[in-house]
């Protein structure tokens, strides 16, 4: 089987933050210091889950437009997909929340609007799992999925900047591009932002194909 371009690129872009994350210089702030680095790979994963749910409450959007099964399929893999995404983004935040803020977890709304996210987000499965005729299943699912995608945008990117937040770019905090985000960084954040994108979704599509055999298996 022919690997497309875009994994290809995929690998490649993940490759390159890694090893120029760890490697290359940056730049000397207070507090931060070297774990600054981890920007390249807490924030970049959380880009990543954004867009996976973005995938997913899009194909929500299809299977009501049209109540076809593949796009409730779809939608289930790029949540499960984002989720662990997110699992990941949430992990290196509490190891960097560590160094920096002297604890794994604050009372912070950015922290705590990604914690209620995940909880929607593992309500979606939930719901899914609780309700056994497939038809029902899939409607109910999709409209939760649509509204969870909005309820996470509000928890993780509206909230936190209307009130007092540890996180750059929040509550008053000037954002990473506006005090420290070099140019030197920028040349291995954005590619990472591009790679970690590209890898969640070829990790959505293999899941999917696992899927589709799935449900070829119990429905033949």
């Amino acid at each position: 089987m022919k690997m497309k371009w875009w994994k290809t690129l995929g690998i490649i872009l993940v490759l390159y933050s890694i090893i120029t994350g760890l490697l290359f210089p940056v730049p000397k702030l207070d507090i931060l210091n070297e774990t600054v680095r981890n920007l390249y790979f807490h924030v970049t994963m959380w880009f990543s889950m954004i867009f996976l749910m973005l995938l997913s409450m899009t194909n929500s959007l299809r299977f009501l437009s049209g109540f076809e099964k593949r796009f409730d399929l779809k939608a289930e893999t790029y949540a499960s997909t984002g989720l662990f995404i997110a699992t990941l983004g949430l992990t290196t935040g509490m190891v960097w929340a560590q160094f920096t803020w002297g604890a794994f977890w604050v009372n912070d709304p950015k922290l705590n609007g990604a914690a209620v996210t995940m909880l929607i987000y593992l309500a979606y499965f939930i719901l899914r799992n609780s309700i056994d005729n497939e038809e029902s299943k899939a409607r109910v699912s999709a409209v939760y999925n649509i509204l969870a995608f909005v309820m996470m945008i509000v928890f993780i990117g509206i909230l936190p900047r209307m009130t007092d937040s540890l996180h750059p770019g929040n509550g008053g905090n000037p954002g990473f591009s506006n005090y420290d985000l070099d140019s030197s960084m920028r040349m291995v954040f954005y590619p990472a932002v591009i790679g970690w994108i590209l890898i969640g979704t070829w990790i959505a599509e293999i899941s999917y194909r696992i899927k589709v055999l799935d449900f070829n298996k119990e429905n033949n």
